[in-house]
Parts: C-alpha cells; structure tokens; sequence
C-alpha cells in the first residue's frame, strides 16, 4: 500500500493537494433502465448502488501520533459543510499502518490494524483514538470548523493529528454521500459501526490497488480528477461491500447477508435485473432453484420480509431517484418500475413513503438546492 508520506513536508509543501472532493450529477441520466442495466449480469450489488447514487466524495489522509483521538460528531452536524447535496452520508477509514480503537456511542471499542477498514454506515458520531479514553483534540465546534477548512480546500491532503510521539497510526478518510430513503437495502443490511479485519493486507488485491490509485489520483493535479476520485470512491466501497460479505465476520440479518445464500442472491439478481417484471414468488423460485414454499420461507428468514414486499420497497426506491429528474414525466416513470398507471404509482408510492410522487419530487429538489 501506498505510504502517506511525512505529515510535517505535507503540510508545508506549496504545491500539496487539498482534500479532494467532489459531487455527483444533480440528476439521473434519461433512461433509468439503461443505466439498471448497465452492470453485468449477476451483479446487484452493482444494480443497487447505481439506484441508491453516491452523490460525492471527500478523501484526506491522517498521519496521527500518540496520544490521539478524533471525535466526530452525528453525521447531520456536517452533512451539509461537506456533502451539501446528499440525503445521508456515511465515512469510511482504511488504516493504512499503526493501530487504534474505534467505537460509536453505547458500544464496546474495537481494535483495529494495518490493512483493516472501519465504516460508520448510519451517520453516528464515533471516535477513533489511540486509546481508550484518550481526550480529543477538538471539540464539536472546533470539528466542524475543521470540515469548513477541508470542504473550502484550505488544508493539505495529509492531516497530522496528535501529540507527536510513537506509535504512529496512518489512515485514509472517505465520505460518501448515498440516497436513504425511501428504500436503500445496503444500508438497512449493516451495522452502525463495520470493522473489516484484512490482516493479508498489502499483498495487492483489488482493494490495494485501489487504494494506491486513490493516493496517486489526490497528489496529482490533473484533469478530470474530481470525476475520477469520485469513481474511485465508488469502486472502494463497493470493493470494502464485497470483502465484507464473503468474510466469515458475523453479519446481522439483512441484504449482503443474504448474498450468501445462493438460491436467495439468484432471486434477488432476478428482482434487480427486471424489476417492472409482473412477478409472482413461483416465477421467483423457478429463478432461485426452489419450490415456490421454499423461496418464500427462505427469503423472509434472510431478509425480514416477503420477496413481493422487497420488491415493492425496491419500485419505490427506483421511483423516488427517477424522481430527482424534473424533466421525467410521472407516466413514464410509472411504467419502467412496474405500475400499470400513474395512479396506481401514486398510490404505493404514498403508503411507502407518505407523500405523493410531486410532493417528493418539490421537497427533494426544494431540499437540494436550498444546500446548494
């Protein structure tokens, strides 16, 4: 993996890059279902994070000695000096070597080491310290300063943090921004707080590499790099996404759990890869190699829910970004997610939701460029 380098020589570099941030389009492409299925067969983990949008990205790097602890407020607090156009924002951390502790409030602390990721999915406030009980150097106030300083581009890629004595830790900081509601199906599948152990880390997987790349792409000043940190972003999560669920870490119930299942994941791929389909749950278990009886039991146990029910929260999700476009008639967006008539949109879409369509689409774009 990719050294950070001196924090001190970072700092004073004139020509060190700032933190990198950049933002997703304002609004979806014209054909939704074209960009569903974009991804390659078999891939709804693909499908789902193209429905759910992440809508930007903020990378810097920490060069922390000891003692040190970052406390970082609830995800709302900043959401709008960091990310101002994203639903909800979630923060990810790749150690690149030391060691530390994170926690979220009302939990254990947990060890984590070079190689590993930690993920705040939930928006919580969290703490990440050298040790247990170590006092932060910032206050909330002075954190969300700090955010306005590295949203505004005025601090160096590498952040020294702590009280300048060993041991070291070094650690890469991403924040995403993602669509919540009305339905995002990976973040109700994961924890508030993921910690993945990579103890192989280093030896050049897809993750590695992807890390590197995103070192190399925030030191270097060339063109297009807003767009390309953004694509990074998404290919580390989802890489981070993909190691998660094929680790034998326990899992809640949920989504990526349920990928482990394979008669379950083929008939989840079959929902995302049609989901206007008239489906019915014997035409799901002729996807997934079971009895009608079969599927419907097993999908209920991995996923808390009916397949027909997860298939209408997944219609609304569709409708609700398609819904970000002012220029797509309700009509239109009617017909790609399965509803034979505005109508009939409009009515599932107001039991799940409690707004109409219009009314979600004002309040979203109202919302939107308030924060702008």
């Amino acid at each position: 993996m990719a050294s950070l380098g001196s924090p001190t020589a970072a700092a004073n570099d004139p020509g060190a890059v700032s933190p990198d941030r950049s933002s997703g389009p304002p609004s979806l492409p014209a054909a939704l279902p074209a960009r569903l299925n974009a991804t390659a067969p078999g891939d709804v983990l693909g499908r789902v994070l193209s429905a759910v949008r992440l809508t930007g990205a903020v990378f810097f790097a920490v060069d922390a000695s000891s003692p040190w602890c970052v406390d970082v407020p609830i995800a709302r607090d900043y959401a709008a000096i960091l990310l101002p156009e994203a639903p909800h924002i979630l923060s990810y951390h790749i150690i690149v070597d030391g060691e530390g502790w994170a926690a979220v409030p009302g939990a254990d602390p947990v060890r984590f080491g070079p190689g590993d990721i930690v993920v705040f999915p939930q928006g919580d406030a969290y703490r990440m310290e050298s040790r247990p009980g170590t006092p932060p150097e910032l206050d909330r106030g002075q954190t969300l300063d700090f955010f306005r300083a590295l949203s505004a581009g005025a601090l160096p890629f590498v952040i020294p943090e702590g009280g300048g004595a060993e041991p070291r830790a070094r650690f890469i900081c991403g924040f995403l921004g993602c669509e919540a509601r009305p339905f995002n199906p990976i973040l109700a599948s994961l924890p508030r707080m993921l910690h993945l152990s990579r103890p192989g880390a280093g030896g050049g997987d897809v993750l590695d590499r992807l890390i590197d790349l995103t070192m190399e792409e925030a030191r270097a000043s060339r063109a297009g790099r807003s767009s390309v940190s953004l694509r990074l972003s998404e290919l580390m999560f989802m890489e981070l996404l993909r190691q998660y669920a094929g680790s034998p870490a326990e899992k809640p119930p949920g989504w990526l759990a349920a990928l482990g299942d394979a008669p379950v994941a083929r008939a989840l791929d079959a929902l995302h890869a049609d989901p206007a389909r008239d489906w019915s749950v014997a035409d799901l278990g002729r996807e997934a190699g079971l009895s009608r009886s079969a599927l419907a039991a097993r999908f209920a146990a991995r996923l808390g829910q009916p397949p027909l029910r997860y298939l209408t929260r997944w219609r609304m999700q569709l409708a609700a970004t398609a819904l970000l476009d002012p220029a797509r008639p309700l009509a239109a967006i009617a017909e790609e997610v399965g509803y034979s008539s505005e109508t009939a949109l409009s009515r599932s879409f107001k039991r799940e939701t409690g707004l109409s369509p219009q009314a979600w689409r004002r309040a979203r774009l109202e919302t939107s460029s308030d924060r702008r």
